[in-house]
């Protein structure tokens, strides 16, 4: 009988450049392969803001997922790639948050905005009823990111953070469900996992496509301040869906609600070598025993 896997609604990991960020409740450890082969690991107390209770509520705390993406990720996905770097080629200081700031911008205009402004013109441009524009406005938004992530994907080095997130994905699976936290152990475990960001990605796109679509047509200018409005509502929802499916997926019908997200994962993770692995249980035993007694064991 298999053994009911543990759940960690809290944790969070991340795929860096030749590393892995494994964050708990209260702490993260970041473990980098350093060019010369070593495995350097660097760990950090979170924020009181992980602690607050208001961020605890449903809906509210998908912002900690956010802020986890876009500023916490990001930060440690610099300090990666300035392992791999020479001294004075390292991102710091005020051009590392500028660069995560107009990658926000970019991503909030790639993804949002220039779907209203393609569904509005294809609607026109084919005299398609008003009714559709959202419609085919979501479509649009799921197909660019598919198409962003299959593109990406064709480049060597991110290849290798690919690789580095199915290690990732197999070290929580392996904890999770009560293996070994070893090399051979760990590569036996599956690459997917119900609570990834790409899965959380896909979710949102989903959820943004039938949010928009009630609420109807709309003059272009409305229709971009709605997406920019309600995006952040949208994360939160989305968040809690992925939170609802990953604590029942022995529940037939909500694993065939997880295929989409579970199947798009396909192209953000690869098989890692056992070096991979190895950096990412370097991560995890970091954080787990920072953070111990939170997790159990």
């Amino acid at each position: 009988m298999p053994t009911e896997p543990l759940r960690m609604p809290n944790y969070g990991g991340q795929a860096l450049i030749e590393g892995v960020l494994m964050r708990g409740k209260k702490t993260l450890a970041a473990a980098f392969r350093t060019p010369d082969g070593e495995i350097v690991i660097q760990t950090e107390e979170l924020s009181t803001v992980y602690s607050r209770p208001y961020f605890q509520w449903p809906f509210l705390r998908g912002l900690l997922l956010l802020w986890d993406a876009m500023v916490l990720g990001y930060r440690y996905l610099t300090i990666s790639a300035n392992y791999q770097t020479e001294e004075d080629e390292k991102i710091e200081g005020p051009w590392l948050y500028g660069t995560i700031a107009v990658s926000l911008v970019l991503a909030i205009v790639f993804f949002f905005v220039l779907p209203a402004l393609l569904g509005k013109w294809i609607a026109g441009f084919l005299d398609l009823d008003a009714s559709l524009v959202n419609l085919i406005e979501g479509f649009i938004r799921i197909g660019l990111v598919i198409f962003y992530l299959w593109i990406i994907g064709q480049s060597k080095d991110i290849r290798r953070v690919f690789m580095y997130h199915g290690a990732e994905h197999k070290t929580i699976n392996a904890f999770e469900s009560h293996r070994p936290l070893e090399i051979q152990s760990v590569q036996e475990c599956s690459m997917q996992h119900p609570r990834c960001g790409t899965s959380f990605i896909l979710t949102v796109m989903i959820v943004s496509l039938f949010v928009f679509f009630f609420i109807g047509e709309l003059s272009l200018p409305m229709m971009i301040l709605t997406r920019l409005l309600l995006l952040l509502p949208i994360v939160m929802l989305s968040y809690e869906y992925i939170r609802w499916t990953s604590s029942h997926l022995d529940n037939a019908f909500v694993r065939w609600l997880a295929t989409p997200n579970l199947a798009l994962q396909k192209l953000t993770t690869r098989t890692p070598t056992d070096e991979m692995v190895e950096v990412a249980l370097s991560a995890f035993k970091a954080m787990k025993m920072n953070e111990s007694p939170s997790i159990p064991t």
